[in-house]
């Protein structure tokens, strides 16, 4: 579990920049309404030379030319994300500043899970949605979430205390955190993660989309940052906090964090946070929600603890179930029969022969990610390793810049299978073979995002081969023998042959992959 240390609300001095920019009053409810002074309600039409709306815009104007949009994405994509009903972003009647923030992330049109999960969670309707892996499922509820802002109501109190606060710093350190369980921020909206990674990149995504939404804030809050650093920030209201769950609780303990008027809350890797790990604190946040509250929660697996945590807390959900299979398509799975001492020949064999865009190689213990990184380095690849055990700061830096393709290969543990979003990834390794089928389908699933292709290759020993056979059982798929080439157009982008079919279908939401 991780480490709920003392409270801490806001980002530390490196993820600083995942804040985002206040751009004036701001509050969050059903709907929303412009705060700007002299600026109309959304759907209020102005003649063509009415007085400037929003960075270039004006009303009548065709505001599509003036958006900074990302390059068009060609790759091939797979059915779970291309068989939508033909509905376009514009259809839901989304605020204009949103509908921009969600064009310049390249996403043109909405994949199946949002177009069934967006309407119903507008409609203020509990969601009970099982999705794949990579298909857009945080787009599926940040979209609604963020619609439902309004700038103009006031029972957000992210007041600005930080003088008052400097002041009592100052002046006496030690009762610092006694004072600062008073009354500090009533966020309208959480969003619960089971990891740190994951929270840092859907506050990133928030904050992106809603860019062009004058004065909304969202803030990221998980274990490992600093109290004194943070407080001292929140001179802003924040509308939307993305944290995790032992987090959250902490704040909501301490008084920082008021949850009360909360209207919806959000669970993503619903499996994993319902598990033993952390399903006794969900309860005990759910125990502070008012009991009007909106819950949706979103997964690629439902065992029989979310179905009983549905029947507890959720009202009537609406059930979205769009897998017509566990494992994900696209993705091209083999394996390799080897000894333990062979797993690094034959790594570096792989690394020779495939042709990586970028990879995540998975290993079940923190010791052996680091062996393994070192043994990589030792070969003369580039490599960056992550586990749990890592300094906070030090798992944001890698994070950041593996996403940002400064490094082709990332050994980790399993804190990296839950919904972590890395465009460039073609190639996953299980240098260690999973325990279970669940942890397998989630490894496999950081390739092949949003419905590209991907390759996965399993390192199998004598001791796996009952697991392997277990898998394949329970996610009825083939995990074949790796042939002795392995066709580039299976896992390379610029192999695939892009159809005029696909073109016309909805593109990845974060535009075109990183090369490297």
């Amino acid at each position: 579990m991780e480490n709920t240390g003392p409270a801490v609300i806001g980002l530390n001095t490196y993820n600083r920049h995942l804040i985002g920019q206040p751009k004036g009053p701001s509050q969050l409810g059903p709907q929303s309404v412009s705060s700007q002074p002299g600026k109309e309600p959304m759907g209020t039409q102005k003649p063509a030379n009415a007085s400037q709306e929003g960075p270039g815009i004006r009303f009548g104007d065709d505001w599509k030319k003036s958006l900074l949009l990302p390059a068009k994405d060609n790759r091939v994509k797979t059915s779970d994300v291309t068989a939508t009903k033909g509905n376009e972003f514009e259809d839901y009647c989304l605020k204009r500043e949103l509908l921009m923030g969600i064009y310049e992330m390249g996403w043109e049109k909405p994949s199946p899970i949002q177009e069934e999960s967006i309407p119903i969670a507008l409609s203020g309707r509990d969601i009970l949605a099982r999705a794949k892996n990579g298909t857009g499922k945080s787009g599926a509820y940040l979209i609604p979430l963020l619609e439902r802002i309004d700038r103009k109501k006031d029972h957000i109190q992210g007041i600005s205390l930080q003088n008052v606060l400097h002041k009592m710093y100052l002046l006496s350190p030690t009762p610092f955190f006694f004072y600062c369980t008073i009354y500090l921020c009533l966020p309208a909206a959480i969003v619960i993660v089971p990891t740190r990674e994951l929270a840092l990149q859907v506050s990133q995504i928030s904050i992106q989309i809603s860019k062009h939404l004058g004065g909304v804030k969202v803030m990221a809050t998980t274990g490992g940052t600093n109290l004194r650093d943070d407080i001292m920030r929140l001179d802003e209201e924040v509308h939307v906090v993305i944290a995790t769950p032992g987090r959250i609780l902490d704040l909501i303990k301490k008084g920082i964090a008021k949850v009360n008027k909360v209207q919806m809350m959000v669970m993503d890797e619903a499996d994993k946070l319902l598990s033993q790990d952390f399903v006794v604190i969900i309860e005990d946040i759910i125990s502070f929600l008012s009991k009007n509250r909106q819950i949706l929660l979103y997964s690629a697996t439902f065992p029989i603890s979310v179905q009983k945590f549905m029947a507890k807390h959720l009202q009537k959900p609406y059930e979205i179930n769009l897998m017509e299979e566990l494992t994900l398509k696209g993705i091209t799975q083999y394996y390799a029969y080897v000894t333990e001492r062979q797993k690094v020949h034959c790594l570096n064999t792989l690394f020779s022969r495939l042709q990586i865009n970028q990879s995540i190689i998975f290993c079940n213990s923190t010791q052996r990610v680091e062996l393994l990184a070192k043994k990589i380095t030792q070969l003369g690849c580039s490599c960056f390793y992550i586990h749990a055990k890592m300094m906070q700061e030090y798992r944001n830096r890698v994070f950041h810049d593996f996403r940002n393709g400064l490094c082709r290969n990332l050994v980790c543990t399993d804190l990296f299978t839950r919904g972590i979003d890395i465009q460039a990834v073609n190639v996953v390794i299980n240098f260690d073979f999973p325990k279970n089928a669940e942890t397998y389908l989630h490894r496999i699933g950081r390739s092949g995002r949003f419905g590209h292709l991907g390759l996965a290759i399993n390192l199998i020993t004598a001791e796996d081969r009952f697991n392997l056979k277990t898998t394949e059982d329970q996610l009825m798929t083939d995990i074949k023998p790796i042939p002795g080439s392995i066709d580039k157009s299976l896992y390379v982008a610029e192999f695939h042959s892009v159809n005029s079919d696909c073109e016309a279908e909805a593109s990845h939401p974060g535009g075109g992959s990183e090369a490297h």
